[in-house]
């Protein structure tokens, strides 16, 4: 719990992250909201953009967030030495597991009230759909982001985590519905912890239902990404 609390205050005190975390999906919420992008997906554009946007929150705190600040850690022997202590490598993750569903929380809290103030108006019954969603996502980008971090050196790791999130965030079918994108990517994306998350964030939200494709794809990805980090994790 303490090493949770460590987690997450160091995560809200670093001025980047944030920018990542909130300001930046709320500049593309605003975006999508105001731009013709999403016109034909649903009832009004924000009703299509908040769902994505939630998503990419997911993605932004879990893989983008965690897989940064880990890899610093590791260069920096933070990771080495915590091993070593009675928290433990187990302790570790679960701190750092915590710190991702503390931020997300406030995350969608903020996403939430700034979405209600321009009209969004989500399916109830899809909250409860999407809420474990965003769980299973976070689970599933915070295991790649880990296996980037436990793999590669740090700087290599701020690249690799930077760009992935912009192209997911673009072509990843997390934000834009794969209907937009180019009938190649069609294909792929769906297939993708972006694409299932995205898709499956939408359905919950504008019809209240569960896509189990989403479901199953996210799934695959948290066992596999999971597996290789622990099969590989550098702890030095």
């Amino acid at each position: 719990m303490l090493q949770g609390r460590y987690e997450t205050v160091t995560m809200l005190r670093n001025g980047e992250q944030l920018i990542l975390a909130v300001v930046l999906p709320l500049l593309a919420m605003v975006g999508l909201t105001v731009t013709p992008l999403l016109d034909g997906f649903g009832a009004s554009r924000i009703n299509v953009a908040v769902p994505g946007i939630l998503a990419l929150c997911a993605m932004s705190t879990a893989f983008t967030g965690q897989g940064i600040s880990t890899g610093f850690d590791r260069r920096y022997g933070v990771l080495r030495f915590l091993s070593t202590t009675p928290l433990g490598r187990t302790g570790l993750i679960a701190g750092k597991v915590l710190a991702v569903l503390v931020v997300l929380a406030l995350q969608v809290l903020v996403v939430t009230a700034v979405a209600l103030t321009l009209g969004w108006q989500p399916d109830p019954q899809g909250w409860a759909p999407a809420l474990a969603l965003l769980v299973l996502g976070a689970a599933a980008f915070t295991a790649l982001g880990l296996l980037v971090a436990g793999t590669v050196r740090p700087e290599a790791t701020l690249a690799i985590t930077n760009l992935l999130w912009i192209l997911l965030g673009a072509l990843g079918g997390i934000v834009i519905p794969a209907e937009k994108l180019p009938a190649l990517l069609q294909t792929i994306v769906q297939f993708l912890p972006s694409g299932a998350l995205g898709e499956g964030m939408r359905d919950a939200f504008l019809s209240g239902s569960v896509n189990p494709v989403s479901v199953l794809v996210l799934l695959l990805w948290t066992a596999i990404a999971g597996g290789a980090a622990t099969r590989w994790f550098k702890w030095n």
